[in-house]
């Protein structure tokens, strides 16, 4: 049996009231909302783009992970959105410069 997703991307799209870092204070919601447009308009299978919670990794936000793989990768930008879906998702080729 193979997976039911090829890959399944996790943005933390967490917003805190503390005054700690937290993801959503770097647009995450609108990036990620971003990534599942661009996953949907390129029409690839298997992949999934979700919210997450907290990921713990505040203080480097915004934060995303991609399984099954398990890459972390911290984005800034659309350009760096269309590069991990591109390079990574598309080509299987991991985005060192965004690797956290």
């Amino acid at each position: 049996m193979t997976d039911f997703y090829k890959h399944h991307l996790f943005f933390c799209t967490h917003q805190r009231d503390d005054g700690t870092p937290y993801c959503q204070a770097h647009n995450a919601q609108h990036l990620r909302d971003y990534a599942k447009q661009q996953v949907k308009q390129l029409k690839l299978k298997r992949v999934r783009v979700n919210n997450a919670g907290c990921l713990n990794r505040c203080t480097l936000g915004p934060m995303m992970v991609i399984y099954p793989e398990g890459i972390w990768y911290q984005y800034t930008n659309k350009s760096d959105i269309d590069e991990i879906i591109n390079s990574h998702v598309i080509q299987g080729t991991i985005v060192d410069r965004l690797k956290r």
